[in-house]
């Protein structure tokens, strides 16, 4: 009989980037004063890149953590002065998508949107035996590819299919970053998920987790071919247009709103319940649903300009130029600037190393960017969100004058890029000097740049945090506020302006006995992770519900 086993997780262990994986079996167990014969299993919990400069030289390495496997009544010495002191920890246990004795009405439900959080979602419920069906207004992904094609063909964008809409949501032509600062359980079974439909394994414990749009066009297929083996429909061209409710009471007698049916531009879909996973760029069907009941509350939300540099001038900055610089390829980096007085802090967002600015645009006469790399980070350009906050007190109260004002940039930027979405540019040293930049270098951005005073076009309050950022990026990464650097705009939608408030155990909309909110368009996520934690965490909250209104 094998004896029960307990896992261990070392912390912070150095490994040399040229180093094999296999020394890590032998250093975690000396590290944890564990004698090399019991170890019963080792693997790679996380690894994340040290590039920091130690007086005038730079070693590059990783840091790692080592998860152990060792029987469960192990003790020594050496071990339990490392469990004692917090060299060691017993690694958390992963969520599971399953559940016991699961709550499920008769009929079938509804996701409204096929990105991480509907796709999650709807895949959880599935697992459990739900009957699911996926709704969304956009493309599956080779329609939604050719639609996209026509709009740089044409420059007409399709306002139901392209590089917001359709099967993937936003994310399938973004970079495919899996890194999240939501420290959750069921993030590991989100990852395995991927990897079961083609994904690269290291997503499992690399920092910067990234899969490229070119595998996740690969990927996205395999996971909806899965989902559909257990039974879920997807309908594709099928635009949320109404709900059809009637009300009931809760347990505690509150009278609440209850969804029968969807209306779509397909026609009316029974319902038993709904899962609301919009994305941050589906504005009509957000007012549609507010004028039927549902609680709409403005938010924070991110605004700023990409910025691109050559690679080289990145991966030079982070990795120096020694010989273990190329084991590690294009470069990425992750900057902070600090609020200072009344200037807010500013951050960079969704890096692409390698990579392409791209127009997220599914609204005529608007514009907006957003960057995607493929696998092989094989663009000599890199290019970031910089991007600070604004909230109601920057934009104004009511719930919905974040979108009036993310729609007013997004139409002053088209504007100024001569209304076809070429996009202003300006050269980081001229945004700084406040002149426009005479001739642009070149971009990567699909339709084109113009010269543009993207200083006069932004917000002050934005102006001035990216210029702090420009000079205090400058430190890090040399070269960063030059000429070199290109501003290229607007960046407006890294997160969304609206709230969908929802109760924190049931994950219901407030007002609703089964609607649930989910994702970035509910302003409950931001992020391709935690979007797909997020959808998932809400359709175990329905099937683990112990109450049902009557």
């Amino acid at each position: 009989m094998i004896p029960p086993a307990r896992t261990w997780r070392i912390l912070n262990l150095d490994m040399g980037v040229n180093e094999p994986e296999r020394v890590l079996r032998e250093r975690a167990a000396t590290a944890a004063g564990v004698d090399l014969e019991r170890v019963r299993g080792c693997r790679i919990a996380r690894r994340s890149v040290d590039a920091r400069v130690r007086g005038k030289s730079r070693r590059l390495r990783f840091i790692v953590h080592v998860d152990l496997v060792v029987d469960a009544d192990y003790s020594g010495v050496r071990f339990d002065a490392a469990v004692r002191s917090g060299k060691i920890v017993e690694a958390p246990q992963p969520g599971s998508f399953l559940v016991a004795n699961p709550t499920r009405g008769t009929g079938r439900v509804v996701v409204v949107g096929s990105g991480p959080a509907g796709l999650y979602a709807a895949l959880v419920l599935s697992l459990n035996g739900v009957a699911v069906d996926v709704i969304d207004r956009g493309a599956e992904l080779k329609e939604r590819g050719r639609d996209v094609v026509r709009f740089h063909r044409t420059r007409t964008p399709n306002p139901e299919s392209n590089l917001l809409f359709g099967e993937g949501g936003a994310g399938t032509y973004s970079d495919g970053k899996l890194y999240t600062r939501v420290d959750d359980p069921l993030e590991v079974p989100c990852l395995e998920e991927l990897v079961a439909c083609g994904a690269p394994p290291d997503i499992l414990f690399d920092s910067r987790a990234h899969i490229g749009t070119d595998r996740l066009h690969k990927i996205l297929p395999v996971l909806r071919g899965r989902m559909e083996a257990r039974g879920v429909r997807f309908h594709w061209n099928t635009r949320l247009d109404g709900l059809v409710m009637d009300s009931c009471n809760t347990d505690d007698g509150a009278s609440v709103r209850r969804v029968r049916a969807v209306r779509t531009s397909q026609g009316e879909m029974p319902c038993d319940a709904l899962w609301l996973a919009l994305g941050h760029s589906a504005r009509d069907t957000v007012r549609l649903l507010h004028e039927q009941g549902l609680q709409v509350a403005a938010k924070p939300f991110q605004l700023g300009v990409r910025i691109e540099h050559p690679q080289e001038l990145i991966t030079r900055g982070r990795y120096g130029d020694g010989p273990d610089a190329a084991r590690l390829g294009p470069a990425s980096y992750s900057l902070i600037c600090k609020a200072e007085g009344k200037i807010p802090a500013s951050y960079s967002f969704c890096m692409c190393p390698g990579g392409t600015i791209v127009g997220s645009i599914n609204t005529p006469g608007l514009l907006c960017t957003n960057g995607m790399s493929n696998s092989s980070h094989s663009s000599p350009w890199a290019n970031a969100a910089l991007v600070t906050t604004f909230g109601p007190a920057e934009y104004g109260a009511g719930p919905f004058a974040g979108v009036a004002f993310q729609e007013e940039l997004e139409r002053r930027f088209f504007e100024a890029g001569g209304a076809d979405y070429t996009a202003p540019a300006q050269g980081a040293d001229d945004f700084l000097a406040g002149r426009s930049t005479p001739k642009p270098r070149h971009s990567s951005y699909t339709l084109g740049t113009v010269p543009g005073r993207i200083d006069s076009l932004l917000p002050p309050l934005a102006r001035k945090a990216i210029m702090r950022a420009l000079l205090e990026y400058e430190h890090h990464i040399p070269g960063f506020r030059s000429a070199a650097g290109l501003l290229v705009g607007l960046e407006s939608r890294s997160s969304g302006p609206v709230r969908m408030p929802r109760d924190r155990e049931t994950a219901l909309a407030d007002g609703f006995a089964n609607v649930y909110p989910m994702g970035e368009g509910a302003g409950q996520a931001g992020g391709i992770m935690s979007a797909a934690i997020d959808g998932a965490r809400c359709a175990l909250a329905y099937l683990q519900r112990s109450r049902r209104p009557a």
